[in-house]
């Protein structure tokens, strides 16, 4: 970069993140990445299954032209952007993915949902695959602990507008982009960034649109900087810059790559519950009263959860109008949590949504913001739930990390569990889904396997 684009806020960021394309990344992070890929890969494949009424129509109703690449779960071979784009749909589309709460992101799924079509078309060996992936969680996670939560505040979606950042980094990285190709690339990407979160209220189903057209603009980003087209040299700077838009202000005081010492990819969790991770804490609290002392749902008189302010905020509601709010809501995810004891995808269904004996529970569940709570998050994400039953007793129970952290991750049996059960909903057989986790675990090289277990 030369002096005259050297202190603007584009060249300070892309310093810290194109410094991580010089370095070799130790083997225990690329693991890390190799479960993401796990993850991502479980998720969508359920995802799949949930979308295909929909995407069933939409295939017969616009007639998509024939291809090689193969979105996950789906049968038909099609072109990259629709690969790209059912993907991101379907990764979103349980609300299951991987997260960070600093940052307040889903890391995985738009990044994933453009690198595996492309590196299909490409031949791209799986270690090359594994470290652009840990760049563009690095790339999407810096800018979005940089400008959270003001961003979210806005009413932006972060999974959107950073992960289109990452993926042009992540994609830079796989297909050797030169140093201006990247740099028109992210660019461009800066110019796309797109999503709010307004597709959470109401009825609303398109929280997986933010992912699916933010992984499409991604590759679209990529696509042009090939091509040769420009972007402007600072698109994070100035009055009309990216981050003007997203904050507010023009100047932002950047975290800088490998926060604290690790990788973005090791900071994010697994969900073991299938609800937005607001809800987390407090549906574990719920289930280690159940488990502890045996509480029946028809006994209890009351709950109440006090949590940080950005749980409550969106997340409180006792009115659940469908699977989507069910997913958002605190009190639905305590109320499945105590009746069965879990939270996973069978109890998030149109028919379990308008259970009686759920609803009726979660009508007694009330949220309550803290400060003290609050002044803790995004290092602590906890809940306090006291659980009054009609005799008069009174149950008490906190979550600071919830399962699923890296403070409190999943054993290996727990995190393969869960892989193997959402690639069955995925319509893999039990057997086949252990082979695919296990050749994911260790993948040296060709990649062609993995595109056929898809």
């Amino acid at each position: 970069m030369n002096d005259t684009t050297s202190k603007t806020s584009t060249a300070i960021f892309l310093h810290g993140i194109m410094e991580l394309f010089r370095k070799d990344i130790p083997q225990s992070v690329l693991d890390k990445a190799r479960l993401s890929l796990a993850d991502y890969i479980g998720v969508t494949l359920a995802g799949a299954t949930v979308m295909r009424d929909k995407i069933e129509r939409y295939v017969q109703q616009e007639q998509l032209e024939p291809g090689e690449i193969k979105a996950i779960g789906m049968d038909q071979g099609m072109n990259l952007k629709d690969a790209v784009f059912f993907n991101g749909l379907n990764g979103h589309a349980l609300d299951f993915d991987d997260g960070t709460n600093t940052g307040i992101i889903h890391l995985g799924s738009p990044i994933f949902s453009v690198l595996l079509p492309l590196a299909q078309k490409y031949k791209v060996d799986s270690t090359k695959f594994l470290e652009a992936a840990v760049i563009g969680y690095e790339t999407s996670f810096t800018m979005a602990a940089s400008i959270q939560p003001t961003h979210k505040e806005l009413g932006y979606h972060a999974t959107g507008t950073c992960g289109v950042l990452g993926i042009s980094l992540a994609v830079a990285y796989m297909l050797d982009f030169t140093e201006e190709q990247a740099q028109n690339a992210f660019s461009i990407a800066c110019v796309s960034a797109t999503g709010m979160l307004s597709v959470l209220d109401d009825h609303s189903e398109l929280k997986p649109y933010n992912v699916a057209k933010s992984a499409l603009l991604g590759l679209i980003s990529i696509q042009m900087a090939r091509m040769g087209f420009l972007g402007h040299s600072d698109p994070l700077g100035g009055g009309r810059g990216y981050l003007k838009m997203m904050t507010g202000e023009a100047l932002v005081d950047f975290k800088q790559p490998h926060l604290n010492g690790t990788y973005a990819i090791e900071k994010t969790y697994t969900k073991p519950y299938a609800a937005c991770r607001y809800c987390h804490p407090a549906i574990e609290a719920a289930i280690t009263l159940r488990e502890k002392y045996r509480i029946i749902a028809s006994e209890v008189s009351a709950i109440h959860v006090k949590t940080y302010y950005w749980a409550v905020n969106k997340h409180d509601h006792t009115d659940i109008s469908g699977v989507s709010s069910a997913k958002m809501s605190i009190p639905y995810g305590i109320a499945v949590g105590l009746i069965y004891g879990k939270a996973g995808l069978s109890e998030y269904t149109m028919e379990q949504v308008k259970n009686r004996t759920i609803l009726d529970l979660t009508s007694k569940v009330s949220v309550e913001s803290d400060d003290e709570l609050t002044a803790q998050f995004p290092a602590v994400t906890a809940a306090v739930l006291t659980l009054t039953t009609k005799s008069g007793q009174e149950f008490m129970e906190r979550v600071d990390f919830p399962k699923g952290e890296p403070e409190n991750p999943m054993t290996e049996k727990e995190f393969t569990e869960r892989f193997i059960e959402l690639a069955v909903y995925g319509g893999k057989k039990r057997e086949e889904s252990a082979e695919m986790l296990e050749f994911i675990k260790k993948m040296d090289g060709c990649m062609d396997r993995l595109y056929q277990y898809l």
